[in-house]
């Protein structure tokens, strides 16, 4: 039984943009508080974001196929990694300690059109929380490079 779980993570890679938050210098420090985690409105932000993405996707006639039988905790499981990837990768405190991408993704079959459904629904869940456009795009052009860890695979 395949499983989209990988594919989230890296979807969610998106927000990509700050290295991770530590002890720094006060410039450093500037550049923490406008990292993409913290213009994004930090924890509970990215919390509610993932959430609606989540259920964008499993409701998601292209992509359903990869969350069959989904157990009570295997969906909560599954939200706390995509939060902490998300959370981790950009700039926020949290530690992502998941696969890398592309093994997550080999064997996973994920097609071009199951890509641009993910896409679509990323964007619709920014368009919902009314992220920025420069936000936004930071997010879509991270994701753009993660491509190639994804599809085909």
């Amino acid at each position: 039984m395949k499983r989209l779980t990988p594919f989230l993570y890296i979807t969610l890679a998106a927000f990509a943009a700050v290295g991770p938050f530590c002890a720094a210098p006060p410039q450093a420090f500037a550049q923490q508080q406008n990292s993409l985690y913290h213009r994004l409105g930090g924890y509970d932000a990215l919390a509610a974001v993932t959430d609606d993405f989540l259920t964008r996707l499993i409701a998601d006639p292209q992509l359903k196929r990869f969350f069959p039988g989904l157990s009570a905790d295997s969906q909560k499981r599954l939200r706390q990694h995509v939060l902490d990837f998300l959370c981790s990768a950009t700039g926020g405190p949290c530690l992502y300690t998941g696969r890398d991408m592309k093994t997550a993704h080999t064997g996973l079959g994920i097609t071009e059109a199951d890509w641009s459904a993910a896409v679509k629904d990323l964007v619709a869940t920014l368009d919902k929380f009314k992220v920025p456009d420069k936000e936004k795009n930071e997010v879509l052009g991270a994701i753009s490079g993660l491509k190639g860890d994804i599809v085909g695979r």
